[in-house]
């Protein structure tokens, strides 16, 4: 055996004729694991130094003979060292214009019986490249199931820097690529499905995905899109049960963003104002316009059923336009759109802001319809601004718009609402249960005035004489606060007697609550 010599040829960089000494002592003694060894670190050498497409030939050819040496599950080293040189030989194949796919599986068919330590970083390296070209990759699913999730470290859960920009953690990327290639595969209308696999077989593995989507959803609430892509999923399987209740809490935190707003589109397939509503959501959100194509082809789809011919023309030729920017083909459908004789005939509409106006409340509904409605009373009307204080309890209380709902209110009013902190509420108190900290700006989901009697404890019905005192223009029945405008307004004097409803309301000089009139009636003494 000549382990010794090998290694020394290698280390003076004569791998030739390192290569046909270890391949002499290998035919010397086949089973002898120094010798299997010898060679192994032979053809790493060669590996390391062929690692370009260019000279991928040889390094298939060193890479088949290194899996031919059949070594044991515990020689990991040799394994993750050749890992580092698969991953870049992966990579510089993804750097060419037409990636050669056929080289990537036939790398994958040699290096998937390699006993890669598990995890490691080159084990993650290796993933890493893999994973740069999934997109057009036909064998990815079965490269990331051999691979498998579990494997990854604690370090590629977390976002990478590169030139200064902030990167999605390479595990995110791969649930996110995973998922895509199962409704990719999913859908039967792709060339070759037949060739990976059953429809069945492809809906099972989507089943048994979706609680690895849960677990990372939990585990890591930063990321953006794996909730996202938990709801395609369903959706692509037709599992509709609780969709949309898991969905909401993740669509109210992205509710800027127009691609949730699609989403609950196909979510809503089967109510067709909920799906115009959430298209309508969508394209009124801020964003490049290459992106909205596709919500502007649904959007049409729903318009030109509907006559709405003139916001139908307007979103076309905003697709037409688009496209011709971009130098991308324009589709038959939209072709055969322009040639039909409502289209000639219709009058191009400047914009379609006014109609998506229209339907934007129905669709920011749904993110709260299971906010419960409240009976709420009215405190004060700046009826100029169209704002209105209110108090629901002592611990909960703020302001509104409300012009948007009703014409008028007044104070001492009963309200039905149904309502949400703004998300850019100040908070100057930060003590527990302070009124600071629960008064706060609301956003109006929806508003009626009611006959209903608020919560007990915030209101009370009193009668009783009132005592003003000398040269003071307000009063009180017992404990109960009038206010001047209210003595004003009912000609009320010193001893009258009065009856009328009461509100909590907190008096900040003592930084306590107390009761003060809303509604009074002066009353006849007998």
């Amino acid at each position: 055996m000549s382990f010794k010599e090998v290694k020394e040829l290698r280390q003076s960089n004569k791998l030739s004729e390192a290569y046909n000494l270890a391949k002499e002592d290998l035919s010397n003694g086949p089973e002898d694991i120094w010798n299997k060894r010898s060679l192994a670190w032979v053809l790493y050498d060669y590996l390391k130094i062929n690692s370009t497409e260019e000279q991928y030939e040889l390094f298939i050819k060193y890479l088949k003979e290194l899996k031919e040496l059949d070594l044991p599950e515990n020689e990991n080293m040799i394994y993750d060292n050749v890992a580092w040189q698969i991953g870049k030989l992966i990579l510089d194949i993804n750097k060419s214009q037409q990636i050669d796919y056929n080289k990537i599986d036939q790398l994958f068919s040699v290096i998937n019986v390699f006993h890669f330590s598990k995890p490691s970083e080159a084990f993650s390296f290796l993933f890493k490249a893999f994973h740069k070209g999934y997109k057009n990759w036909h064998n990815y699913l079965s490269f990331a199931d051999w691979w498998g999730f579990d494997n990854f470290r604690e370090d590629d859960y977390k976002k990478e820097e590169f030139n200064g920009r902030s990167i999605m953690s390479i595990a995110e990327q791969a649930y996110i690529g995973y998922s895509k290639k199962l409704i990719e595969r999913l859908d039967t209308r792709n060339v070759g499905f037949a060739e990976y696999d059953e429809y069945e077989s492809i809906k099972n593995k989507i089943i048994a995905f979706i609680p690895k989507l849960d677990k990372i959803i939990i585990d890591h609430p930063d990321y953006q899109y794996p909730q996202y892509f938990k709801v395609k999923l369903q959706l692509a399987i037709g599992d509709r049960n609780n969709l949309l209740n898991s969905f909401i809490p993740f669509a109210r935190q992205k509710k800027n963003d127009f691609w949730v707003w699609e989403l609950l589109s196909e979510i809503f397939s089967n109510d067709e104002t909920k799906k115009l509503a959430c298209l309508c959501k969508a394209l009124s959100c801020k964003s490049p316009n290459d992106f909205l194509v596709r919500v502007r082809e649904h959007f049409v789809d729903l318009l030109i059923p509907n006559k709405d011919y003139s916001q139908a023309k307007y979103e076309i030729e905003e697709i037409i336009k688009t496209r011709n920017e971009n130098n991308w083909k324009i589709p038959q459908k939209i072709q055969n759109w322009t040639k039909e004789d409502w289209f000639i005939k219709t009058e191009l509409a400047s914009d379609n802001k006014y109609y998506y106006k229209k339907y934007i409340p129905i669709a920011e509904a749904i993110l709260f319809e299971d906010i419960p409605e409240e009976i709420v009373v009215v405190e004060h009307v700046n009826s100029e601004k169209k704002i209105l204080n209110f108090i629901a309890s002592k611990t909960k209380h703020g302001y509104f718009k409300y012009d948007k709902q009703i014409d008028d209110v007044e104070i001492g009013d009963f309200l039905r609402v149904k309502f949400v902190p703004e998300n850019n509420t100040s908070q100057t108190n930060t003590s527990f249960n302070s009124y600071e900290t629960n008064h706060k700006h609301y956003k109006v989901l929806a508003l009626s005035k009611t006959n209903e009697i608020p919560r007990q404890d915030i209101i009370k019905n009193f009668e009783g004489i009132i005592n003003i005192r000398d040269e003071q223009k307000f009063g009180f029945v017992e404990d109960i606060f009038i206010e001047p405008n209210l003595i004003k307004s009912f000609n009320i004097n010193n001893n009258d007697l009065i009856n009328g409803l009461a509100l909590i309301s907190f008096n900040k000089k003592k930084n306590e609550w107390s009761y003060k009139a809303v509604r009074i009636n002066k009353l006849n003494r007998t």
